[in-house]
């Protein structure tokens, strides 16, 4: 009987025992889980890119962001200026993020109703490669140069381009 009872104390702590290892073996935790949902990133075109008016001629006619017109070429004279501006975009969004601006890195061309062409290129942007939203909003302002050849048709040639924001 006494074996029994020894037996049966032994089985019980082994039983104990093992209970104990696997409680002892595994832990819980909780985290939280969240997620911020921020405002889509916008652009809007605000003024389009005018050279304004050119005469016929040889060479290139930059225009900055800021809408500062320079040529050239010598058969660009007088006051002929007509609408010269730089194209602008309003961008929206979440306040204080940065965003990246992909101007065309490709020629853009202009036409004019009878079919004559110009090209458009080295577009340039301010800001420059990236803006900061302060307080949800901010203007990128676009510049480029246009290419004049001579015997160029009289015209209006017009052509589009894009402008993509993303934030960063």
């Amino acid at each position: 009987m006494k074996k029994t009872i020894i037996s049966f104390f032994t089985i019980c702590m082994i039983v104990g025992i093992s209970n104990n290892l696997n409680a002892q073996n595994t832990a819980t935790e909780s985290a939280d889980a969240s997620a911020t949902i921020i405002t889509p990133i916008t652009i809007t075109n605000t003024a389009d890119l005018n050279f304004g008016d050119i005469i016929d001629g040889t060479g290139t006619v930059t225009l900055s962001p800021a809408g500062v017109r320079t040529t050239d070429y010598q058969a660009f004279s007088g006051t002929q200026a007509g609408t010269v501006t730089a194209a602008s975009f309003g961008i929206t969004g979440q306040g204080d993020y940065t965003y990246s601006i992909t101007l065309p890195t490709s020629d853009v061309t202009l036409t004019e109703t009878g079919s004559a062409t110009m090209i458009v290129n080295a577009f340039v942007s301010d800001p420059s490669g990236t803006g900061t939203l302060s307080s949800g909003a901010g203007i990128v302002s676009v510049g480029a140069t246009l290419n004049v050849v001579s015997g160029q048709t009289a015209g209006v040639y017009t052509g589009t381009f894009d402008v993509t924001v993303a934030y960063n």
